[in-house]
């Protein structure tokens, strides 16, 4: 292999692999959790946080599973019957150490001095996408000397060192000394102020968007595909722009409680996505053979330029193939809306932060076309068949990592 063709090559294959290299080696959606917060005025001087926490996992936190603890037996019992009575019941009875857990790994402070936590009433269960949550209000009394805006919320709750779950996240909405907003807290990034700017709430939702995209292993294998799969700059565009307008739609008609999709059925239908549209760019490849003249001939000038006739710049399959990318992005948006999770009355502020998180997914899925494409383009200037063979293996490794996950998605739904 000449070096004109073997550097190309390289740097993509190196690209590849570093982006690989950025997403968690499961399925992208695993055993994570969300807590929401939402925290008002109590008073001159004081908080409230109203909290929804996944009630099975508060239960197995809290409680001390190893040594048979009341919590976990009963808690667990009720879990397994169903009935959101006998939650509650179990919850309260043994108030003092489900609270204790609480209280231990969320704090709130007003000025830098710590503020004081109470229970306001008692647990309630309520349901977050099908799945039981507990309900706990927590009135948190603070100093009264502190400038208005200083408080600050810091969450760690369910962490990974437990051992239950990974990545857990706590999405907080605020109505606080006449401040409004939102914020996204992770183990990275695990506490929030009341007076913070637009820009940290503007960079805490795109940042949890940008971080879902990079460590979604489907949804970066799908954009793969879609890159292998496009043979011209205005090809792969315009399956992009489709992809982002089909998820964005769904994304925010989820995120928003107007569209209810059983993770079940969406998670399966993600994967059967990569492989689709894996196993297209191989359909092509079969349906034209290996000849670089050929497909030169076809696609015109090294995949630059479009056919002459083609309407858009695509062919009839081209135009099949972009229908299909928008149809499966309808199904990714579900996806992208399970990751944020916000289940709240319609608000502006809750808008906006929809909107900042999609922004995050887009900068990402831009900036990888915008690193691999040109390198798959120049290796197709270099050596067509090279370029063929290249995105022939990744389209092959691709699909059949789809197929593995849409079997073991169906078959553990």
């Amino acid at each position: 292999m000449s070096p004109r063709v073997r550097r190309p090559l390289l740097a993509l294959a190196a690209a590849v692999l570093v982006l690989l290299g950025l997403v968690r080696p499961a399925a992208a959606h695993g055993f994570t959790s969300t807590v929401y917060a939402h925290v008002t005025s109590v008073g001159d001087s004081s908080l409230r946080t109203e909290l929804k926490l996944e009630y099975d996992l508060l239960v197995v936190s809290a409680a001390d599973a190893g040594s048979n603890d009341p919590l976990f037996r009963t808690g667990t019992d009720a879990f397994e019957a169903g009935d959101a009575d006998a939650q509650a019941a179990a919850l309260n009875a043994h108030r003092t150490t489900a609270v204790g857990y609480v209280t231990e790994r969320l704090a709130v402070t007003a000025g830098g001095a710590a503020c004081e936590p109470a229970p306001a009433g008692t647990f309630r269960m309520g349901e977050e996408e099908g799945v039981p949550y507990a309900l706990l209000a927590l009135d948190w009394a603070c100093p009264e000397q502190h400038t208005p805006g200083q408080y600050e919320i810091r969450s760690g709750l369910f962490p990974d060192s437990e051992g239950y779950v990974t990545g857990t996240k706590t999405i907080a909405t605020y109505a606080v000394d006449g401040r409004t907003g939102s914020a996204a807290l992770d183990a990275g990034h695990p506490s929030f102020s009341i007076g913070q700017s637009w820009p940290e709430r503007f960079w805490g939702f795109f940042r949890l968007g940008a971080e879902h995209l990079l460590t979604g292993t489907d949804h970066i294998l799908f954009l793969l595909a879609l890159i292998a799969g496009s043979r011209r700059t205005r090809e792969v565009v315009l399956a992009a722009t489709a992809f982002t307008l089909a998820h964005s739609v769904t994304f925010m008609l989820a995120a928003l409680g107007l569209v209810d999709v059983p993770a079940d059925l969406v998670e399966p239908v993600i994967a059967l996505s990569i492989a689709v549209v894996a196993g297209w760019h191989l359909w092509r490849i079969r349906g034209r053979g290996t000849d670089a003249t050929e497909l030169r001939a076809r696609e015109g000038n090294a995949g630059l330029r479009a056919p002459e006739g083609d309407r858009g710049g695509l062919d009839r399959a081209g135009w099949i193939r972009l229908g299909v990318v928008f149809g499966f992005g309808l199904v990714h948006g579900l996806g992208f809306a399970d990751a944020l999770g916000i289940e709240a009355a319609w608000s502006w502020t809750l808008l906006w932060s929809l909107l900042v998180f999609n922004i995050g997914i887009e900068a990402v899925q831009l900036a990888v076309i915008a690193v691999l494409f040109p390198l798959l383009l120049l290796l197709r200037r270099r050596s067509e068949r090279a370029a063929l063979w290249a995105t022939g293996a990744l389209s092959a490794g691709v699909a059949v990592m789809g197929l593995i996950w849409f079997v073991q998605r169906v078959t553990e739904s």
